[in-house]
Parts: structure tokens; sequence; C-alpha cells
């Protein structure tokens, strides 16, 4: 049996959910969180140690102006009220890319919530926003200051104390990776799901997890 540690998820779907639900897109990043939360706690539930979201990615700049905005406040106020909860669970919160670009309100929550739960230890949820990882590749070797190795390449990585995701899965319909943790997916099992992630529930997780039990991973070995 595949032992598992690391679930990534790429959450697609939330704005085509809210306008198929003729509630907006945004409707649809609200009930997008909501789905998070239900997945945090069926992990928990099934002893997942680590996972990761693909919350906004670099190329998430492009969207409107307004959905942005819309988002970084979503996430802002999430956990302005959620952060005791999290405590309380023992939830530790982790965010990675490049945070220098958020708003600076934004930032300061996301900061506070990763040092109010830095001790934590029941489950680690690692939140990408900004992030991309061709640029993440390109900072960690711009790093470097001796010889270039594929150790001294992830020792530069925001992901470099995390081990790499087991599983990826991905909802909403389209099979690619969209620049999410390219360096660290090597060899990770990839499912890519038909349902839009306000769908997705922990059924669905139970039934990746047994189907990645299931798989003979060999890792370029017979």
């Amino acid at each position: 049996m595949n032992h598992l540690n690391h679930i990534a998820f790429i959450m697609d779907g939330n704005g085509r959910w809210g306008k198929k639900n003729k509630k907006g897109r945004n409707y649809g990043h609200l009930k997008g969180v909501e789905t998070v939360k239900k997945i945090v706690k069926a992990s928990i539930k099934f002893k997942i140690p680590i996972l990761t979201f693909y919350v906004f990615s670099s190329e998430n700049w492009k969207r409107p102006q307004y959905e942005r905005t819309y988002l970084f406040k979503l996430i802002k106020n999430y956990f302005s009220k959620e952060i005791q909860n999290l405590i309380r669970q023992e939830i530790k919160i982790n965010i990675f890319g490049e945070m220098k670009k958020l708003p600076s309100d934004l930032k300061l929550v996301l900061k506070k919530s990763m040092k109010l739960t830095s001790n934590n230890k029941k489950i680690t949820v690692n939140l990408a926003i900004n992030y991309g990882s061709k640029m993440e590749i390109l900072q960690a070797i711009k790093k470097i200051k001796k010889k270039v190795t594929l150790q001294s390449i992830e020792k530069n990585m925001y992901t470099k104390n995390i081990p790499d995701p087991d599983i990826l899965i991905r909802t909403g319909g389209h099979q690619r990776l969209s620049n999410f943790l390219l360096w660290q997916l090597s060899y990770t099992e990839l499912f890519f799901l038909k349902k839009l992630w306000p769908d997705f529930n922990s059924n669905d997780l139970y039934k990746v997890i047994e189907k990645y039990k299931k798989i003979k991973r060999n890792f370029g070995k017979i």
C-alpha cells in the first residue's frame, strides 16, 4: 500500500460553477472556500498530514480587477474570522508565493495567521498565493552562490521543507498543470476530475485516495 503524506489541489471551476448556477463568478469563489474547509476536515479524518491548494496564480493578475479584489477580500476575511478555529483544530497555515505584490492588509493577515498557527501539528495547509512554478525555479537558481545542483535548487525553493505531493487533484475538466509545482510534481500521481471545485466533496477525495493506494509506484525501478 502506498504511503500518503501530501495531496495538492488545483481548484478549478469556481467561476464556471457560479455562472452555471446563475449567481456570478464571485459566488463560485465563495462556495469554493466552503469546499476547502470541507476537504481540510475530511483530510484530518483520513490522517493526511499535508495539503497544498493553488489559490491564486501569478497569471491570475490577468483577470478583471473586480474579481481579483473580491478574491483578496475573501481570503482576508476568512483568516480574520477563522483564525481561532484554525488554532483550536491544530491546523498549521503556510503561505508561499510572491507575497510582496499582494495588498498590504492581506499580507498582514496572512503573516499573522502563519505566526499564530506555526506550532500546530495536526495538519499543514499550504496556500500558493501569487505563485508561479517557473518563477519559483528561476528565483531558486538565482539565490545559489556556488555550484548549481538538484539539491541546491531544492534548498532555495518555497517548498524546501515540504515533501513532494503524492497526489495532485485537478477539478474542472482541464488536464494541465497551469504552472503549478512543476518541479515538485515529477513523480506525483495525477488525477483530473470533471467536477467543478465547489461540487468536489469528501467522497470524491476518498475515491481518489483508494485509487492511489492500488497504483504500483516504481520511481524509475522495475
